[in-house]
């Protein structure tokens, strides 16, 4: 009975104890996270403020405990409830009594008890259970970040938990792992010792606390006053928030350690564990003899001594045992006594904390001055009954693949690891950052340095790839990739645990000798001593040890990107070793998805691994989309306190151990929580964590350089920096804000706008409010002074720091209390240090609400941009924003579209006028009708504009153009309506010119109809056939046709050759020369012309040239020798030898004299009324004289002068060029305004009515024929105008080389002059590279008419012609339609036709007086559109030849759309700026590639050598040029800008010049480009043997990289 009642007892006790839990846990509202269900990523994510000092709700506790918990705030324990309305005490009143009575009545209710009309209200949740209700419902990882957080805090750690329900005991071993402790040991020998080691791994004596029975003093408190004084390490009855019922805390056994300092007053020498029981010992046997088994030393609290006591069980065992034992004895006041050797006791009665805790730290520090047994918390595993959260499947089948490769690794000198099993990011790596830097800084024959600088980073590549597939490679990525996001979680815990496992002993010697040094070396430099350069020496050797002693994951990870890197760069295929290199940044996208840190710049090479990163960052994309982020990076001293910042603000984990010192730069994901995204633009935080800027590893300049670079990398990769100063001192403070001062110069001078909050760490009294502001006036005032020198050195003008970024010093600066509350290893985080961290949280976040971020494609951009500027030496220069420029290039081609909008619809407006005009409709044009015709489409294109701009995606980088384009379209659309204007005013203008001759043509072709019918009334019935009738006919029309002008004058032919030397000779050129050069031909070519040496009479000799190299030696030799210049020398040498040979400077000085004369002349002779007035010899004679005025000018600027020939081959050309022009003008003339021309023209025309008469044909027949013929023209003319603006249109959006911006009109330009392979073609192209393109695309107009689309061009002239055909019948429906209501005659049937078809097509005077018979309009519509049809049919079936007919062709449609760009070409190589806007002032000209300057002729001064170098070279190397040929100043490429306007109004950025066509192009035309500049490739113009690798093919598919 008594047994089954004990079970139902022990039933009732799980039942009731369940409950309790449950209740709690719903309090907690966990109730549904029993399943372990709360992860990293639920607390990990940027959420709301949280509240400092308000009360919580009950419900709220659990989140608030971990939030606080993950800032570092040791506060989380002690939240204060807020109370439920319902709960808060209530006070009863008594109702008045008698006053007799009062006090007896006051003593009744002082005794009395009001439990039941008063109850007692809910007692609030013990703070221990938050923690342990959190703890039992976190995944393994959560558990992780909590424990190593509550560790950091100086809280004792679970060890031994049993099950709320189950009671069954669990050893967290997981959670403990990543937790490392570092203490100082004193050694007599050695000294003070640092150690640091995993507390998983550490062997300690360990001090077990157990309480048996119920005692009035506090164990917990006891504890705490032996490791810390000053801070509650083990929670106690005392503490703030404690409460009388505990439901998870009984049984659960605590473990915190004692870490000394190396100091007089510590507390113990040794690294000391100490756990303790919580709760009877007595009724958790399990946990005490655990406990008891593995403690070096056991201490019980005792409430008495009583034999017989179930108590005396446990002592009689502990004191049988050899183990040490102390006894704390609550009811005994005796002093301390030893009963045995090792055993002792201790009395607490009437005795303070602190006397106890000192007789008890007394005989402990006794008891571990013998021999102990030492504990290792991982032997824990081994003990039976209990369970280990590292034996769950996933934790030890990730442990075993984490052995497998850390067993690689085994008996391994961990100084040589890298080296051996990650060979590609060592020396190779090394090796090629240190080449790729040498690229922008090159010496000597630049462009073969630079050749042989690849083929050396191929051939390292090639060497990284064979030695790509080390065992440890192999191994931890096939593990990595087969995983599932928690397994690869788990897999990469445990890996790093057991590699820093492998290098914690080797580190921690290092350091060592490290600290020792640098004492030993600071010493030195106050002495001032003569080994300081030894003792330095010793220093880089110790850091080189420790660079090759840390490994971690981000060594394996590097070398995963190294691997990329080299076969990516290959090209290779296949596998290395289980996995396809290619999928490598799939892999770690997952992981920096997952919120692992990603190194960004590896810090041992101090270089950006650009092609893996943007690939890493594509693949982000590729999982995530491309999110907005915003970027946060900080930057400060080394050991300031960076990184520690950014764990306790966002609860990361980057690496914070003096051993661990970041290196280079990590960037990992923080995921915005959705309550926050309402209020936040961006999806992301970004954060960068950067090394220190003057690192203790790097010396001399070397350092400076690094932190400038680092500096303005970090700086402008941010949307804003923390820049994080530590203590006060002025001359660091100074250090630091040189560089970020400098760096946010550069940012401002790239337009790039980071904003930047100054953090002050580990200042003494954050609460002076009046120090803190004469802090911040001193910082301001440092500030400003430091954008002075800044902007000095930049070169810029800057008064005060917030002249180059918006600063406000009072929001912008931000005070931090010291990290720690007392003195490390034992002082626990510092309150006021994570009240200051949310605050400037919270600035973060309100100052990055109001910004966009950036896309992640952005921030991809940024990284390569800035990296590439920093390799070069003048980073201001040398930037360019990739994505900025492709934002650039779509923009273009959005504003190609919206020219074409307004261009097309004023095509459209203009075919109606210009046939009103023709038909005399329109007498004047006036503007405002055609602003208001195009008003509605240039609405359209203005709310076009305004939605591209708007884009949220791009807003930000387009506002800075909107301005300028919305201008430009204003002043395009303003420019395309007054041109129209212009141009129907000379339409109007001619038409009103031809009014004579417009009021005789009716009479002319009355007379002509009249004579046509009596002739064929004559020959009624004579004349049998057609052959007979034309002769008939012609034998007459002649007479008709001089009768009919018997009072005109005709126009004569002009005869230009004949004035054209006239002209010559009355300049004074003899007939002799003029026909010599005739006669030779040469003059054609002139332009074209390679060299013009022939032309030199060399009178005075400068033989200046365009490029030296300017050595340090030179200028040395120069110096020290005291030799006079070498040029001026040779100079000398060529004049007395009459040497006659121009410069390519001056070569290209008389070509640019060619092209201005010839335009020049175009354009006189485009702007004469030759169309309406005629050809007048004066013409020519007005553009001779210009031409010999522009020579005679050109040659009294120069030190040379030209024979007569030149200007005579001059002359010749431009007349030569002029000549069509001119030619084309007068035929148009001639046929607007010769009578006799006109009337002859009609001859066919009135034969067909002759003939028809002649046939017997009707009236209505005839007249029907006439319409026809008349409207034949008109309607062709209508269908090829309509056809051309449909033509240009279609290939304008569809055809790949015209619907894109100017760059890709380039690139298909340059595809096609390299399937050509002409040589001529090219120096046209280089010459004159408008004409060329204007060639190009007549060309590709053409080929696309009469080749590639020849069909849809058929099929889009019927389509037109069918359009016409319809409008026609229309129009002869409604004339029937109109003359049948009433009265009709012929002449109203027609003037009703004319008046439909007045805009669409042109319209000849009929004459109406012999067909005054017909009246049956319906079979005169019938008979129209029969002849119709066949016209039509024959219109359909017209060549497209004949489309050259239309008004303006498609060519010239396109080029005017196309060629109203930029054609400016660079001084140096020709090349052609890309801009798409004609006029871009306040853009510098720019191309995406250059070329090499020998393709413009450019030499080496005083040699035949071609210069074989990219611009882009150039710019990079330490090479000068002469900006002037008369000239011997020179100017380092560096500095071309400051050469003078032309290069000035350049942007040269430097680049690897990786464009194969162009150096396909000087190997293929190498002898013809000797040939025509008449120098050779050799000595310094030597072509690279790797250029002529290059096929064709790859230089067309090169060109897709532009």
């Amino acid at each position: 009975m008594s047994e089954n009642k004990d079970e139902l007892v022990e039933i009732s006790r799980e039942e009731q104890c369940r409950r309790e839990t449950e209740t709690l846990f719903n309090r907690l509202q966990l109730g549904d996270k029993r399943q372990q269900t709360l992860t990293p990523a639920d607390f990990l994510q940027i959420g709301p403020a949280l509240k400092q000092q308000s009360d919580t709700p009950e419900k709220d506790l659990a989140h608030t405990f971990i939030q606080r918990l993950m800032i570092l705030d040791y506060r989380a324990r002690y939240i204060p409830v807020k109370q439920d309305s319902a709960e808060v005490c209530q006070f009863r009143h008594e109702p008045d009594v008698v006053d007799d009575e009062t006090e007896e009545s006051i003593l009744d209710a002082l005794f009395s008890s009001d439990e039941e009309s008063n109850p007692t209200p809910k007692p609030n949740v013990h703070p221990m259970d938050v923690q342990m209700a959190v703890f039992h419902c976190s995944d393994t990882f959560l558990r992780q970040n909590m424990i190593t957080k509550l560790s950091q805090c100086q809280y004792a750690l679970p060890l031994l938990v049993p099950d709320p329900v189950s009671k069954d005991i669990e050893c967290p071993l997981w959670t403990f792992r990543q937790i490392r402790k570092s203490w100082k040991m004193t050694d007599e020998s050695k000294g003070s010792i640092m150690k640091s080691m995993p507390v998983c791994k550490a062997r300690t004596p360990m001090v077990s606390f157990l309480r048996l029975g119920s005692a009035s003093s506090s164990k917990s408190q006891l504890l705490n006053n032996l490791i810390n004084e000053r801070h509650s390490t083990f929670f106690h009855r005392n503490c703030p928030g404690s409460t009388k019922t505990r439901y998870l805390m009984d049984g659960v056994a605590e473990i915190a350690w004692y870490c000394p300092a190396g100091k007089p007053n510590d507390s113990f020498t040794d690294f000391i564990a100490f756990c303790n029981l919580h709760g009877d010992a007595l009724s958790f046997d399990k946990q005490r003899d655990i406990l008891i088994e593995k403690a070096s030393i056991n201490v019980v609290l005792l409430p008495s001594l009583k034999r017989g006591d179930r108590s005396m069980t446990v002592i009689s065992s502990l004191l049988k045992s050899s183990k040490p034992l102390i006894c704390l004895i609550a009811d005994n006041d005796s002093n301390p006594v030893q009963m045995k050797s090792g055993h002792y006791k201790i009395g607490l009665k009437d005795k303070s904390q602190s006397d106890a805790s000192e007789e008890l730290k007394g005989i402990i520090r006794n008891i571990l001055s013998g021999s102990f047994d030492s504990f290792q918390l991982e032997t824990l595993a081994q003990v039976s009954g209990i369970r280990v959260d590292e034996e769950n499947e996933i934790c030890e089948r990730q442990k075993t693949a984490a052995l497998e490769v850390t067993h690689l690794l085994q008996d391994m000198d961990v100084s040589k690891i890298k080296e051996k099993m990650l060979p590609c990011q060592g020396e190779l790596w090394h090796e090629w950052s240190r080449i790729t830097k040498q690229q922008y800084h090159l010496k000597g024959d630049i462009e073969m340095e630079k050749s042989k600088n690849q083929e050396k980073l191929q051939k390292i590549r090639q060497r990284q790839s064979d030695a790509s597939c080390s065992d440890l490679m192999q191994l931890f990525i096939k593990n990595l990739s087969s995983l599932s996001s928690n397994e690869k979680s788990c897999f990469l815990k445990w890996t790093q645990i057991l590699l820093d496992d492998l290098s914690t002993n080797n580190l921690a010697r290092i350091l060592h000798s490290y600290d020792k040094k640098w004492s030993e070396f600071l010493a030195l430099k106050k002495d001032k001593s003569d080994q300081l350069k030894n003792k330095q020496t010793e220093l880089e050797e110790i850091s080189t040890q420790l660079q090759a002693a840390t490994f971690g994951l981000e060594h394996i990870f590097r070398e995963m990107g190294q691997i990329y890197e080299a076969h990516e760069s290959l090209g290779t295929e296949g596998n290395t070793g289980t996995m396809k290199w290619c999928d490598y940044p799939a892999l770690a996208a997952e992981l920096m998805i997952s919120g692992h840190p990603m190194e960004l710049m590896d810090g041992d090479a101090g270089h950006v691994p650009l092609t893996w990163i943007s690939s890493l960052l594509d693949e982000v994309i590729k999982k995530l989309g491309d999110k907005r982020v915003f970027v946060l990076s900080v930057l400060g001293v080394q050991s300031s306190g960076k990184s520690t910042m950014l764990n306790a603000m966002f609860g990361l984990q980057f690496a914070v151990s003096a051993g661990r010192c970041t290196k280079g730069a990590f960037m990992q994901l923080v995921t915005v929580s959705e309550e926050m995204k309402n209020k936040l633009k961006f999806d992301y935080v970004l954060v960068v964590d950067t090394e220190g800027l003057r690192a203790l590893e790097l010396a001399g300049n070397t350092t400076l350089h690094h932190d400038n670079e680092l500096a303005t990398f970090v700086i402008g990769v941010g949307n804003m920096t923390l820049i994080n100063i530590f203590g006060e001192n002025p001359a660091e403070m100074q250090d630091v804000l040189q560089i970020v001062v400098q760096a946010i110069m550069r940012m401002k001078n790239i337009k790039l706008s980071p904003s930047c909050v100054f953090v002050h760490q580990n200042v003494t009294d954050i609460a002076a409010s009046e120090k803190n502001m004469d802090g911040k006036r001193r910082l301001q005032e440092k500030l400003d002074q430091m954008a002075q020198l800044a902007a000095k050195e930049e070169g810029c003008d800057a008064k005060s720091f917030s002249d180059i970024i918006e600063f406000d010093v009072q929001e912008d600066v931000k005070y931090f209390a010291q990290l720690w509350e007392g003195s490390p290893p034992m002082a626990p985080p510092n309150p006021g240090y994570s009240e200051s961290v949310q605050e400037l949280k919270n600035t973060i976040l309100s100052k990055a609400s109001q910004s966009d971020g950036m896309t992640l494609s952005q921030f991809k951009h940024n990284i390569g941009d800035l990296w590439k500027a920093l390799l070069n030496e003048n980073f201001v220069f040398s930037f360019k924003n990739t994505l900025e420029v492709a934002v650039y290039r779509k923009l273009e081609v959005e504003y190609g579209n919206w020219t074409w909008t307004l261009r097309e619809k004023l095509l459209t407006i203009e075919n109606p006028l210009h046939n009103r005009i023709e038909n005399g409709n329109h007498d004047m044009v006036e503007l405002s009708y055609l602003y208001n015709e195009m008003s509605k489409t240039y609405e359209d294109v203005r709310k076009a504009m305004a939605t591209y701009f708007d884009d949220k995606d791009q807003k930000e980088m387009l506002v800075q153009w909107r301005g300028r384009f919305e201008s430009k379209i204003k002043d395009i659309h303003e420019e395309l309506v007054k041109a129209l204007k212009r141009k129907l005013d000379e339409v109007l203008q001619q038409k009103n010119a031809c009014k004579m001759l417009d009021k005789k043509k009716p009479e002319f072709e009355n007379k002509l109809l009249q004579k046509s019918k009596e002739l064929a009334l004559q020959l009624k019935g004579k004349a049998t056939n057609d052959r007979e009738l034309q002769k008939q006919f012609d034998r007459v029309w002649d007479g008709w046709v001089t009768e009919l002008t018997a009072d005109t004058e005709p126009i004569k032919d002009i005869k230009l050759q004949k004035d054209q030397l006239s002209i010559l000779t009355e300049l004074g050129i003899e007939s002799s020369l003029i026909h010599e050069r005739q006669n030779c031909g040469k003059y054609k070519n002139i332009a074209n012309l390679g060299d013009y040496s022939e032309y030199d009479t060399r009178t005075k000799h400068q033989d200046p040239c365009e490029e030296r190299q300017r050595s340090e030696d030179e200028r040395e030799s120069k110096n020290t020798t005291g030799q006079s210049n070498p040029g001026i020398t040779q100079r000398l040498q060529s004049w007395f030898h009459g040497e006659k040979k121009f410069t390519s400077q001056e070569q290209e000085q008389i070509r640019s004299l060619i092209d201005k004369v010839n335009n020049e002349a175009k354009s006189t002779i485009q702007g004469k009324p030759l169309a309406t007035n005629g050809y007048s010899s004066s013409y020519l004679e007005e553009m001779a004289k210009n031409v010999e005025k522009q020579v005679n000018e050109f040659q009294s600027q120069q030190s040379y002068a030209l024979k007569k020939k030149f200007k005579v081959d001059l002359l010749l050309y431009v007349f030569d060029a002029t000549s069509k022009i001119i030619l084309e003008s007068h035929n148009q003339f001639k046929a607007k305004y010769d009578l006799r021309y006109y009337v002859n023209s009609k001859k066919e025309e009135f034969y067909g009515i002759f003939s028809s008469f002649c046939k017997g044909h009707s009236s209505a027949v005839v007249f029907a024929e006439m319409i026809c013929r008349k409207l034949k023209d008109s309607t062709v003319q209508a269908v090829y105008d309509k056809t051309a603006i449909d033509l240009a249109g279609k290939m304008k959006c569809s055809f790949s080389p015209f619907n894109g911006n100017r760059m890709n009109l380039e690139k298909h330009v340059l595809k096609s002059l390299a399937e050509k392979e002409d040589f001529q073609d090219y120096m046209n192209y280089i010459r004159q590279p408008r004409e060329h393109v204007k060639t190009f695309i007549k060309e590709e107009v053409k080929k696309y008419i009469f080749t590639e689309h020849k069909d849809s061009t058929k099929s889009l002239l019927k389509k037109n012609a069918q359009d016409i055909q319809g409008l026609l019948s229309r129009a002869l429906h409604k004339a029937t339609e109109k003359v049948a209501q009433g009265e009709a005659n012929i002449n109203m049937w027609l003037e009703g036709f004319f008046s439909e078809l007045k805009d669409q097509l042109k319209v000849d005077t009929i004459c109406c007086q012999t067909f005054s018979d017909i009246n049956k309009f319906d079979f005169l519509e019938e008979e129209v559109k029969k002849r119709l049809e066949s016209i039509f049919e024959e219109i359909t079936s017209l060549p497209l030849d004949d489309l050259e007919k239309s008004r303006v062709r498609p060519d010239e449609i396109l080029i005017d759309q196309l060629c109203n760009c930029c054609w400016v070409q660079c001084p140096f190589c020709r090349a052609i700026c890309t801009n798409t806007l004609g006029d871009h002032r306040s853009d510098k000209h720019n191309v995406p590639f250059h070329r090499p300057s020998a393709i413009s002729g450019m030499h080496v001064r005083n040699t035949v050598e071609l210069v074989i170098n990219f611009c882009t070279t150039s710019v990079a190397s330490d090479r000068s040029f002469y900006p002037k040929h008369d000239s011997d100043e020179t100017i380092p490429f560096k500095l071309y800008h400051t050469a003078g306007p032309k290069y000035e109004s350049w942007k040269i950025t430097a680049d690897e010049s990786k464009l194969i066509y162009w150096k396909w192009f000087v190997c293929k035309f190498q002898k013809e480009l000797e040939n025509h500049y008449e120098k050779k490739f050799k000595g310094r113009g030597e072509i690279p043997s790797a250029w002529r690798k290059h096929t064709k093919q790859e230089a067309i598919a090169s060109l897709d990289e532009m």
